[in-house]
């Protein structure tokens, strides 16, 4: 390859080609097509920790190479009452099985005002907001956690047991995007460390964290060390109780839980993707979805715009000094979107080289990338 800088990528290309790669390794058509859509969505809006960057290590990997996980999906349904049910993925597609369950609890808040669906064995899903989104397209309030690979100590511990583990809503508003948290429930996440790694950057102090409780700031060694169990993100709000970390620690748990006790799945160092022996095996994720139908409890038309005014109020409010704009959850992925659809997705060399060798091994031949 000629260039070597970042470069752009059109959402369209990139989108015939992430579902082509899916295709390739086994996904339905179906599911590559909603697969390449979370991972493109990411990218869209600006969360390029968990866009097409996840495709080659997360999913590629694991069903070409490693073979711990399903390309096609065995959704289960093991428990199912009036508003609540329980599913098994059997080590399926993340995404798809996230999708089945939201959807699953959108039908079931049009009949009972509510519904609520949780997963185990699962895989990484990519973005949860994804799914909290899927809810206010159907004029409800969406909300989804999952637990993840052991990452975060606890406050006062250097041991990594918790996942990132976010706990994600969203609302629908009268303005052109919907309010949406979707972010981890430690101070950062592995898809941002593997970014700057990639980047050749170096992590800010108190991220990561080692067994003495010094920072690691070298992406290399924290992304090592997160595998090894010799390193531990730091929970939101940092080390200690000092500037409010225990409350981040206690969000992941609340996730944790969520996500394993009312589904009977698998927590903690049993997500670590390894067996007793070091092999690799399935992650066994778990998930939580939940939609709240809004016409229960008052019109559409007058929640959105209640909700767009309290956001209107808080970005209407004093600045610091210094300080160009406040925003509301949502609104920079908006903004990202914005600038994005027609300049397309940036891409680094690490990417463009990733992408470029799974062409080359699916024999995608008709595909040419514009940094080649």
């Amino acid at each position: 390859m000629a260039n070597t800088d970042t470069c752009r990528v059109g959402f369209a290309l990139m989108e015939r080609f992430v579902t082509d790669v899916f295709r390739g390794i086994g996904v339905p058509d179906d599911d590559a097509r909603l697969c390449a859509d979370v991972l493109i969505t990411a990218d869209k809006r600006g969360i390029d920790s968990h866009g097409v960057g996840r495709l080659k290590p997360i999913y590629y990997d694991r069903i070409v190479k490693d073979r711990v996980q399903s390309p096609a999906t065995r959704l289960e349904i093991v428990r199912d009452h009036a508003a609540t049910a329980v599913v098994d993925g059997h080590h399926g597609m993340g995404m798809v099985i996230a999708a089945s369950c939201m959807r699953m609890a959108i039908e079931k808040a049009h009949r009972h005002g509510i519904g609520i669906v949780t997963a185990r064995n699962s895989s990484h899903y990519g973005i949860a907001g994804y799914y909290a989104l899927m809810a206010c397209e159907a004029g409800m309030i969406g909300f989804t956690s999952t637990n993840a690979r052991p990452s975060i100590a606890p406050t006062f511990g250097v041991e990594n047991m918790l996942g990132t583990n976010p706990l994600v809503f969203a609302f629908p508003t009268d303005e052109p995007f919907a309010f949406t948290n979707d972010y981890a429930t430690s101070v950062t996440q592995r898809g941002k460390i593997e970014q700057y790694e990639r980047e050749g950057k170096t992590l800010p102090a108190g991220w990561v964290i080692n067994h003495e409780g010094r920072s690691v700031t070298d992406a290399s060694e924290a992304l090592r060390g997160l595998i090894q169990g010799t390193v531990a993100l730091t929970p939101l709000g940092g080390i200690g109780e000092e500037t409010g970390g225990y409350k981040g620690y206690g969000f992941a748990t609340v996730a944790e839980i969520l996500s394993a006790a009312l589904q009977q799945g698998a927590f903690l160092h049993a997500l670590s993707g390894f067996d007793a022996e070091g092999n690799k095996v399935p992650h066994c994720l778990g998930h939580f979805f939940m939609a709240v139908n809004i016409e229960a409890f008052t019109d559409l038309a007058s929640f959105k715009k209640t909700t767009g005014d309290i956001l209107r109020a808080l970005r209407a409010s004093r600045k610091a000094p210094g300080a160009e704009r406040i925003y509301t959850c949502g609104e920079k992925e908006y903004l990202a979107w914005l600038e994005r659809k027609d300049k397309g997705i940036p891409l680094d060399p690490v990417l463009q080289k990733q992408l470029v060798q799974m062409r080359d091994e699916l024999g995608l031949s008709e595909y040419r990338f514009p940094f080649e």
